[in-house]
């Protein structure tokens, strides 16, 4: 599974995990049931759960004119999958995790999303140095 597919499936098992509370492994394991794992997808997705506090935190000190928990479950769910790439995983460019959520977010997001994710983003990775 190449790491596009590995992101988009770790958003929809993330976006899961955030309504039903189920634990990683077993939310990983039901969404793909015969599919091979990928570890890219298991280290985004346990990644991003066990940071989830920090994560959020990061999120909504960068986010103006809305509180954190007025955003929609999709593009919480992206910004936590990019700001987890963007602080903690430091062999991925930066542009690419970006791109990438920005994809996302024009894929499952409505014709505002990703212009929002882009710009929360961009917050994010001015406060971490670059």
């Amino acid at each position: 599974m190449n790491r596009h597919t590995a992101r988009e499936k770790a958003f929809q098992i993330l976006f899961q995990l955030d309504i039903n509370k189920n634990e990683p492994s077993q939310a990983i394991n039901d969404f793909l049931e015969t599919e091979e794992s990928d570890p890219f997808l298991i280290l985004l997705v346990e990644g991003v759960t066990e940071n989830k506090q920090n994560i959020d935190r990061v999120l909504t000190e960068r986010i103006e004119k809305w509180s954190f928990e007025r955003i929609a479950s999709v593009e919480k769910t992206i910004l936590r999958i990019a700001s987890y790439e963007i602080r903690y995983l430091d062999d991925i460019p930066t542009n690419v995790s970006i791109n990438e959520a920005v994809e996302l977010a024009n894929k499952y997001g409505d014709e505002k999303s990703g212009k929002f994710i882009n710009g929360v983003l961009s917050k994010v990775i001015i406060d971490k140095g670059e």
